[in-house]
């Protein structure tokens, strides 16, 4: 097949640099940065981290082959910051935003774990009571 071993796709080579940044020369404040061994995934997060700081005027990036595992990305900034500066700074903030998205999800699972531990919840997702009503006999909208 034409597809590359699955390990080629986030494995870095000895050597290989994950992260390269090339200066434009035509156009101030901007800079192409290819990240290697990655996919829209977080090329697309990293776009939208940088288009929500107020210091970058433009930020785009492209996967120009689905079977090669990198993807380019184009920044350009207002000049208070180098563009290097800004996506390390994107860098930060999406880490950052990233860890509180696992710490909530961690917390929502272990209340659902102290739900299904005391028995409170499990057959009442809408803390109800068992009113029963139009939705008599344990269920509810959802089940068809």
């Amino acid at each position: 097949m034409n597809a590359p071993n699955r390990y080629e796709l986030y494995v870095l080579e000895d050597g290989e640099k994950s992260v390269e940044v090339t200066e434009d020369t035509k156009i101030p404040n901007a800079a192409t940065i290819k990240v290697v061994k990655q996919d829209h995934t977080l090329g697309n997060m990293l776009r939208a981290q940088l288009l929500s700081m107020p210091q970058v005027l433009f930020a785009g990036y492209k996967v120009p082959h689905p079977l090669h595992p990198y993807f380019i990305i184009k920044l350009q900034t207002d000049g208070t910051a180098t563009p290097q500066d800004v996506l390390e700074e994107a860098c930060k903030k999406l880490i950052g935003t990233l860890v509180n998205l696992e710490a909530k999800f961690k917390r929502e699972f272990s209340f659902k774990d102290v739900e299904a531990t005391t028995g409170t919840g499990a057959d009442d997702p809408y803390g109800v009571g068992g009113a029963g009503g139009a939705w008599a006999g344990g269920r509810d909208y959802l089940d068809f």
